[in-house]
């Protein structure tokens, strides 16, 4: 189900507020889940981010579950086979960072590139639940256009569309 995940680990350089950040991303499906957390200890913001990410996963298999019961009962018995093998709390092994050299980024302007698959504004909404930001950038199914759907302040989405 994931195909590919991406951490970045960071620590800020101010002594009186010490934040080190943990952020994931991974890609399962064609749906991007990401989780961010922050602690004065990295190892703690590891820790959390890997909670709220093995809850978000979680919520994501069950709702990639029902929708596949819902379109084929044929490969219910595959699915109860692949959750059986699923382990969320193994632990993992120790020396990670065994011959690794820690490096800080250059600060400046971070810039992120990815494919976007055209959807529908509701795809959309989905895929914003899945994340750990109050915005999601898409191309709108219909108008082949780029828009940006957002979590409002009072409750509810809002949509960011270009006027011509």
């Amino acid at each position: 189900m994931v195909q590919e995940a991406d951490v970045h680990l960071s620590v800020a350089r101010n002594p009186r507020v010490p934040q080190q950040t943990a952020e994931v991303t991974v890609f399962a499906n064609g749906t991007v889940i990401r989780a961010q957390e922050r602690s004065a200890n990295l190892y703690a913001s590891i820790d959390l981010v890997s909670s709220k990410l093995t809850r978000q996963l979680r919520k994501y298999k069950e709702r990639h579950q029902a929708r596949q019961s819902i379109h084929s009962h044929s490969s219910e018995p595959k699915l109860r086979q692949a959750e059986q093998n699923l382990d969320f709390d193994s632990e993992i092994s120790p020396p990670l960072l065994e011959g690794k050299e820690v490096h800080l980024p250059d600060p400046g302007v971070r810039r992120k590139y990815f494919s976007m698959q055209a959807m529908t504004i509701e795809q959309a909404r989905h895929q914003l639940d899945f994340i750990d930001h109050d915005f999601y950038m898409f191309r709108e199914k219909e108008t082949n256009e780029l828009q940006v759907i957002y979590k409002r302040n009072h409750g509810g989405y809002g949509l960011i569309q270009a006027r011509n």
